[in-house]
């Protein structure tokens, strides 16, 4: 047995199977692609149905709605293959972990069944857009505005950083729909963005990595959307909707991140052993062991830590304090081990050809995105105080 295949006390043949799919379909199909969508600065659309196709999108949604009819679990291990993999060029944790589940979650059953059977099948790819220029994390200070008109909202704004941006045909955004009230101010209206008169995307945002995947801003100049489209139909719920949803999409988060991390030290065993140096082997060196020995030690305890906040997600007890330390302790132990990784490969570490320096560039928005990890400390220490 090896750490990396470390037996997980959630698995079952099952999710092996699950598994197994997900691993031949990144490493097969996606793989191969990614210098492609690095340059171009997205996935080909295909690439979306053909994982509809293979069941790896809303795996845990009720078959009645397209889904695959399985749990959290099986999106965690689709979720770990994709990392471990290193094809971060499409988010199908924002489009399967996140916005299928608001739909599931708060939705109308019209809702739920005009826009999940697309999204499950890849013929419909969904973003979430919270973050705006001005407000950050702060959703509570969002501007895009949602004024009723007849039997539309007209809708005003911008949003940034918006992952699925490029591709997506529909959106969940974030709106006041009461701008003088704060956070019972913010609904959630889904927009459809065929042909949709007002709505422009903008450019591909330059990140330093994940460049493959599509982040672009948006912008919304009187735009009309339906009011059948606020979703679970009533105004002022957003907010709420965004904070249940949040252990849920800052566990992912984390999940993603563990994967990262023991595919770093795995890479880096193999490097060592292999690099001559001083006439053996550089993974003879003892700092090069003890190194690895520590790197090791946090991926194992990051996976422990992470298989007891599956085991609480499953029986509905994952709170937002704990979810809020597993995003930031383990988005910010991979950068370390990622790092400490790097430094092993020495020169070629630094060359792109290496995946770990693909990992460096890609894993440290980590400990930004979802949250960033000083509002997670926040979160926490909130929650200390309120014992």
């Amino acid at each position: 047995m090896t750490f990396a295949n470390a037996p997980r006390p959630w698995m079952t043949d099952e999710l092996q199977m699950v598994r197994d799919t997900a691993r031949r379909f990144f490493e097969t199909e996606c793989v191969p692609h990614l210098k492609k969508w690095q340059e171009q600065g997205h996935v080909d659309r295909p690439i979306w149905r053909r994982a509809g196709e293979l069941g790896l999108l809303c795996a845990g949604i009720p078959e009645q709605y397209g889904g695959g009819g399985g749990s959290f679990l099986h999106e965690a291990v689709i979720c770990e293959e994709q990392m471990r993999a290193m094809v971060n060029s499409f988010s199908i944790n924002v489009h399967s972990g996140i916005v299928a589940h608001y739909l599931l979650a708060y939705g109308t059953e019209a809702q739920k069944q005009r826009w999940l059977p697309g999204m499950a099948r890849g013929e419909t790819i969904a973003a979430i857009a919270m973050t705006e220029p001005g407000a950050g994390t702060d959703l509570q200070r969002i501007t895009t505005s949602a004024v009723k008109d007849g039997d539309d909202y007209v809708i005003n704004g911008a949003k940034t950083f918006i992952t699925n941006g490029l591709l997506a045909d529909i959106i969940v955004v974030a709106c006041k729909t009461d701008p003088t009230a704060k956070a019972k101010g913010v609904s959630l209206v889904v927009i459809e963005t065929k042909d949709l008169a007002g709505f422009r995307r903008g450019r591909l945002l330059e990140k330093v990595g994940q460049q493959g995947q599509d982040t672009v801003e948006l912008f919304f100049n009187d735009m009309r959307v339906p009011q059948a489209n606020l979703l679970g139909g009533e105004e002022g719920k957003g907010f709420a909707q965004l904070m249940q949803q949040l252990p849920r999409e800052r566990l992912v988060l984390a999940i993603g991140c563990a994967a990262t991390m023991q595919r770093a030290v795995d890479e880096t065993l193999a490097y060592t052993r292999d690099r001559k140096i001083f006439g053996d082997s550089l993974l003879h060196l003892q700092n090069t062991r003890f190194k690895l020995a520590e790197c090791q030690t946090k991926a194992t305890i990051a996976r422990s830590f992470l298989d007891d906040c599956v085991a609480r997600l499953a029986r509905h007890e994952l709170d937002i304090p704990t979810a809020a330390m597993a995003k930031w302790w383990v988005s910010q132990a991979t950068c370390e081990v990622v790092d400490e990784c790097l430094q092993l490969h020495g020169g070629y570490g630094y060359m792109q050809e290496y995946p770990i320096a693909r990992m460096y560039a890609d894993v440290r928005v980590s400990r930004i995105y979802g949250g960033a990890n000083e509002v997670m400390k926040e979160i926490i220490a909130r929650a200390m105080e309120n014992q």
